[in-house]
């Protein structure tokens, strides 16, 4: 099969309309208009915000919790060979930890302005779309 025929498949126009649809916007019988029912919400971007600041504080309290667990590893190790590369693994997992913390946190503030935006996007389209009439049953068949 071709590239044209593969995406004729899979995009294109058949007999029943269009050949891909949203399945919540699925239309009640072949070529008839969707139910009108798709919406979006801000839900979700504000759940996903906040998985986002719980698993920054949960990274956090992890890396404080690794730098406890070292502590007096100096005194107690003092003359092995085996402290400056435990040193060195602390340091790495340490900053690998505020990297995920720091990227949680801007996660958690991108995911709710996009909840927001999303909120007053859905309130804009509502508002915009008042003043339209839409054709009854009975203006269709004029």
């Amino acid at each position: 099969m071709s590239y044209a025929e593969r995406r004729q498949d899979m995009f294109g126009l058949t007999d029943e309309g269009p050949a891909m649809r949203l399945a919540s916007a699925e239309a009640s019988a072949p070529g008839a208009a969707g139910t009108g029912t798709l919406k979006h919400s801000k839900g979700p971007w504000t759940g996903a915000s906040g998985t986002a600041a719980d698993l920054r504080t949960r990274t956090e309290t992890s890396r404080s919790a690794l730098r406890r667990g070292h502590e007096g590893v100096d005194a107690g190790a003092a003359g092995l060979s085996s402290v400056a590369a435990l040193k060195q693994v602390l340091t790495s997992w340490e900053d690998r930890l505020q990297s995920v913390r720091d990227e949680c946190e801007h996660l958690e503030g991108a995911l709710l302005a996009v909840a927001k935006e999303m909120g007053e996007t859905e309130a804009a389209v509502e508002k915009s779309f008042r003043g339209v009439r839409v054709p009854s049953h009975a203006d269709e068949k004029r």
